[in-house]
């Protein structure tokens, strides 16, 4: 709708009041012209035909001359009639009475009032027209605004159900490459767990290289010591070569250490009682002992050690497979 177009009521309301203005003034005219009065028709002039009979009888001769001239004037008077016109003319029309005026006047007062209904009707079936044309144009508009609105709520579900889908594409996505993320972190953890394993595994060995080479090296350490007790004291020789014995088969570490300890103390003893006992006739069957200590030494020693080197490589092979099951259960 133009923004400069007045409203259809304003130009109802401006079309009526000129309409109604025009019948006004024409109702003032048609009432000015009844209530005038109407022109004066002319007067009519009659002839009168004086027969001689209709005359009065002559007065006496004093009034003959009066009456003489009032004939003369009388006959001055009347008119010259013309035979040659016709005796029965119609007669003018009388003047129009009031109650005809009045008659006339409301019958125009009808006229214009139908005219005014007529043109009312008119008016009114046009604004119905209009009307109708505006509320069918109403109607159009609020189809189309409906149709719209339609459009955009149906736009507006197929862009949330684009964006549903969407977000449910980007969650699986995100599920996707968390379940990627976390397959490569347990793989990253378990090459780890067994890297760390083959440490430990690897550190374990060494372990136990460094044991066994700790184990030999006490031996050969235990084994001087030994000899050079046994050199010294036959039978503290021979109790401190049954306590190693014992000592290196119930635990390996504290048996080498307590070991070294007890034949330091037993030596260092056994020299000391040797020097203080010491005797001239006492030297060979000491000589024949030592021998025969160390002999029986060196054959225990070598028994035990054996004996040991046996047990270490079967505790180390045991605790070896014992890792292994671990590692595997793992």
């Amino acid at each position: 709708m133009n923004k400069n177009q007045k409203p259809p009521f304003k130009q109802n309301a401006i079309a009526l009041s000129f309409t109604l203005g025009v019948h006004a003034i024409a109702i003032v005219g048609l009432l000015f012209l009844g209530l005038s009065k109407p022109p004066e028709q002319p007067k009519k002039l009659t002839t009168v035909l004086v027969k001689p009979e209709d005359l009065p009888p002559p007065l006496a001769k004093e009034v003959e001359q009066p009456t003489v001239a009032e004939n003369q004037a009388e006959e001055v008077l009347s008119p010259i009639v013309d035979e040659t016109l016709p005796q029965n003319l119609p007669a003018a029309p009388p003047p129009p009475t009031a109650q005809q005026l009045a008659a006339q006047k409301q019958k125009a007062e009808q006229a214009q009032q139908a005219k005014l209904a007529e043109e009312k009707r008119k008016a009114e079936e046009a604004a119905k027209a209009k009307q109708a044309a505006e509320q069918q144009r109403l109607e159009e508009a609020q189809k189309q605004q409906a149709e719209a609105k339609r459009q955009a709520e149906a736009k507006a579900r197929a862009e949330a159900e684009q964006k549903r889908k969407a977000e449910q594409n980007a969650k699986a996505e995100a599920d996707a490459k968390a379940r990627q993320k976390a397959t490569e972190e347990a793989k990253r953890k378990a090459e780890t767990e067994a890297r760390l394993k083959r440490e430990a595994q690897k550190a374990e060995n060494a372990k136990l290289q460094a044991q066994q080479e700790a184990k030999r090296k006490a031996e050969a350490d235990a084994k001087a010591k030994q000899q050079k007790a046994a050199e010294d004291a036959k039978r503290k020789a021979e109790s401190d070569a049954k306590a190693k014995q014992q000592a290196a088969d119930n635990a390996k570490r504290k048996a080498e250490a307590d070991a070294k300890a007890k034949q330091q103390k037993a030596a260092e003893d056994a020299k000391r009682k040797a020097e203080a006992d010491a005797k001239p006739k006492q030297q060979k069957a000491a000589e024949d002992a030592k021998r025969k200590a160390e002999a029986d030494a060196k054959a225990k020693q070598q028994k035990a050690a054996e004996d040991a080197k046996r047990k270490a490589e079967a505790d180390a092979k045991a605790k070896q497979q014992k890792a292994a099951e671990d590692a595997k259960r793992k």
